[in-house]
């Protein structure tokens, strides 16, 4: 029998702020409002729902490219920051290790493991993408076939996909991926903006890390992050404020209504400063920023959901706005509507936060999550 508990602070359903109960076991039961000037006010824990990262490579040292429980692990090290649901993302390899991969996230899939954030499924992140855009990814590219993200998809299932469209068939292909359940988003492209128009109007649906990892915004020659702020609904973005500068972040918000925000965490996220894996490639942490080992490129992060909740704040955004950047809009791109609102039969996936945003207490699908 589900346990049924009940919370009390300033929460925030799926219509806004209401200070009152939450009632839930592995589902919310019931929002009940109430007006006791002596229940605690301003000091009232925020009860807001649990964040959704559509990007996560790593944590406590474990890399999902390790195949076997990776994902299990990765998925329990950020539940303790707040992330109660997350797609499992791999890196540029040969077909062989995606598949051993994906064979590890496919069991994470099934059945979720205890003290941990819920696997979506993969967000394939390479091979298909250009070798002039790699960043932290080698160099082991491919062009995509239906026929190899068919063989793929069978062994895990796949929500999110990147690819450069400027490759091949790429841009023909997209329309057939969709149709298969896929978002395809644009990354890793040294495309030109009509490319990335294009891709748009064929199916794409989402940016994958925007501004990071392809062609620009200059204005004589405008490149797929161009077409991004001219023409998508939907963007990711790493909000660690190393990636993207904090006037670009909100230049982008202005521009794309439901950009969401993902970490893109590596192995390193919540280890001290060293040497990790990311996929084949080694990673250096260093003062919190995760580097390739020379040095020459960004590789990842090692950002948490609740650190990027800060972030966002700190740059201007208000509580609402910046929960609705992790856990809404990530749910609405993968049509998910029984996650990242608190509202009447959703799922129980809940953080509770100080009034500093500090994290109190995580629920996953009404468990609660040990923090320690």
């Amino acid at each position: 029998m589900s346990t049924t508990h009940t919370l009390h602070g300033r929460i925030l359903t799926a219509t806004g702020w209401m200070r009152g109960h939450i009632d839930f076991d592995q589902r919310v039961r019931r929002l009940q409002a109430t007006h006791d000037d002596a229940d605690g006010g301003d000091d009232l824990p925020l009860i807001l729902p649990g964040f959704i990262d559509l990007h996560v490579h790593g944590a406590a040292g474990v890399d999902i490219m390790e195949g076997g429980n990776a994902a299990c692990a990765v998925a329990r090290a950020h539940a303790r920051h707040g992330t109660t649901a997350l797609l499992a993302t791999t890196m540029t390899a040969l077909e062989d290790d995606i598949v051993h991969a994906l064979h590890g996230i496919a069991d994470s899939t099934g059945t979720r493991a205890p003290d941990a954030a819920r696997v979506l499924g993969v967000h394939l992140e390479g091979p298909y993408i250009s070798r002039e855009r790699l960043g932290a990814q080698p160099p082991l590219v491919v062009e995509a076939t239906l026929a190899q993200v068919q063989r793929l998809h069978a062994v895990a299932p796949i929500r999110v996909l990147t690819l450069a469209p400027e490759i091949g068939e790429h841009r023909a292909l997209i329309p057939r991926l969709a149709a298969l359940g896929i978002r395809v988003q644009l990354g890793h492209s040294a495309g030109t903006y009509e490319d990335g128009r294009t891709a748009l109007e064929a199916g794409a649906a989402g940016f994958t890390h925007l501004f990071n990892g392809m062609t620009g915004l200059d204005h004589r020659h405008p490149g797929i992050a161009a077409a991004a702020l001219a023409h998508a609904q939907y963007a990711e973005l790493i909000p660690d404020l190393q990636h993207v500068h904090p006037g670009v972040i909100r230049a982008a918000l202005r521009a794309i209504p439901q950009l969401y925000c993902v970490t893109d965490a590596t192995a390193a996220t919540g280890m001290p400063d060293g040497e990790y894996a990311l996929g084949s490639q080694r990673v250096h942490k260093c003062l919190g920023c995760v580097r390739l080992s020379d040095g020459s490129s960004l590789a990842g992060s090692a950002l948490t959901m609740d650190q990027a909740l800060r972030n966002l704040v700190s740059i201007g955004l208000d509580v609402a706005d910046a929960s609705n950047r992790l856990s809404r809009y990530p749910a609405d791109y993968l049509a998910l509507h029984e996650r990242g609102r608190l509202q009447p039969d959703a799922w129980a996936d809940i953080v509770v936060l100080d009034a500093q945003l500090q994290l109190q207490r995580v629920f996953v699908e009404g468990g609660e999550i040990a923090l320690d």
